[in-house]
């Protein structure tokens, strides 16, 4: 027997909130570890609260991982001036 579905929706009750927000953010953290280990992976994760509160994740570092990110993205972005520019 499977678990019943939820509908996808703020909870109005700020309790209950911060209850399941700190249940899933410990889930989201173990899944973003099993995929780091299993597919030797570099994962990084953000995540922060609605009171503003940081929690992350990174294998190997999220410095890393962020060094890794903005490169990829400035040679996507040169990628795209360079088709544009030979048009």
């Amino acid at each position: 027997m499977g678990r019943g579905k939820i509908h996808i929706r703020r909870i109005e009750n700020a309790t209950s909130r911060q209850v399941t927000f700190s249940k899933r953010r410990a889930g989201l953290l173990k899944k973003a570890h099993e995929l780091s280990v299993l597919c030797d992976a570099e994962v990084g994760l953000i995540i922060f609260s609605s009171t503003g509160k940081m929690f992350e994740f990174a294998s190997p570092s999220m410095k890393t991982i962020i060094e890794r990110y903005m490169k990829s993205t400035d040679d996507v972005q040169n990628d795209v001036h360079s088709n544009n520019d030979s048009n």
